[in-house]
């Protein structure tokens, strides 16, 4: 990740960032840590797929360690007062009716870095979410989508 593009957080994402840092930099360093030293006991290291495991993990674990730092670096957090209601901005929850099948959904724009559709949180980047921002209620959002051209109307926005 480059540290010169701004990332864009809600206040619940950078707390979600700063909680895994911590969880990595006291738990799991500790956990790698001992697998490290207890598989040291089991031979030669060359041989050694346990010691082979537990480098690895904590390559990963350390990687992860500076990619959240780098993105706390670079973090822009969006404060509750300034996100909109009058029209869709990063932290808006947005209720959406599908003007062909007339079925409903309710999402959170977020930032890249916190996108989870399994949770209905898009990125403002997503083609749904690039469509949706800057919209107000009573509009309509066209998507492209595999299907075709997927048409929302903008319900409602709360923050």
């Amino acid at each position: 990740m480059q540290a010169e593009k701004e990332v864009i957080l809600t206040a619940q994402g950078l707390k979600k960032i700063e909680d895994e840092l911590d969880q990595l930099r006291t738990v799991s360093r500790r956990r790698v840590a001992d697998r490290i030293r207890d598989s040291k006991s089991y031979g030669e290291l060359t041989d050694n797929s346990e010691f082979e495991d537990a480098k690895n993990e904590q390559a990963f674990v350390e990687g992860r360690i500076n990619e959240l730092k780098q993105i706390l670096a670079a973090a822009r957090v969006v404060e509750w007062e300034d996100i909109l209601t009058d029209q869709v901005s990063i932290g808006s929850i947005v209720e959406v009716k599908d003007l062909e099948s007339g079925d409903k959904w309710e999402w959170t724009i977020v930032g890249t870095f916190e996108a989870d559709p399994a949770q209905d949180r898009i990125s403002n980047e997503s083609p749904v979410g690039e469509a949706l921002m800057g919209k107000k209620v009573g509009d309509v959002a066209a998507v492209a989508v595999p299907a075709g051209k997927a048409k929302y109307e903008i319900v409602g926005i709360r923050a």
